[in-house]
């Protein structure tokens, strides 16, 4: 059985989960708009990971005998200055996200449950890659600046890391 704190930290991880998705679902919009469709397909596939993210933990709960439950999302912001701007933005919720995860590790490691401990380890995990790749892209915008042609490989670029497949649950 679920420690009931530790289902309360989940559920509320479930929420910024789907946030998350959200957010991306977003971004890829306005990349569409913007004329950066290999950005865009990097942030559908971005709101696919956070929707399966919160698949896992929605599954867990359940499983451990617990009730995922399911919360009230704010609207995500929809404008951008520009792709830098963009990219500035999903940094900085990646480590809140990250931040997040640490917090629900920290309710079980008060709670004793081991079993959510190990299992969070995945998340743990995925966040350094995340929090990596993020500045990894960001750094490169931030060299190539305004340059037309530079913007247009690495959206490119982006357009390959979008096309990688996402977890399956089973």
């Amino acid at each position: 059985m679920i420690p009931k704190k530790v289902e309360e930290a989940i559920n509320n991880q479930i929420k910024e989960e789907e946030h998350s998705s959200r957010i991306y679902l977003a971004m890829a919009s306005w990349c569409d708009a913007n004329g950066f469709p290999g950005a865009a397909s990097f942030f559908y596939r971005q709101t696919q990971e956070e929707r399966f993210h919160a698949l896992k933990f929605i599954r867990y709960v359940n499983e451990r005998g617990g009730h995922a439950k399911l919360q009230v999302l704010p609207e995500p912001n929809n404008e951008y200055n520009s792709i830098i701007d963009l990219f500035k933005e999903t940094l900085i919720h990646e480590e809140f996200i990250t931040n997040c995860i640490n917090n629900v590790y920290e309710v079980t490691m008060n709670e004793k449950d081991f079993s959510t401990q190990t299992w969070l380890q995945f998340f743990i995990t995925e966040q350094i890659e995340e929090e990596s790749t993020v500045r990894g892209i960001l750094g490169k915008f931030e060299m190539i600046g305004d340059n037309k042609s530079g913007n247009y490989l690495l959206d490119q670029e982006l357009a390959i890391l979008g096309a990688k497949p996402v977890g399956v649950l089973v």
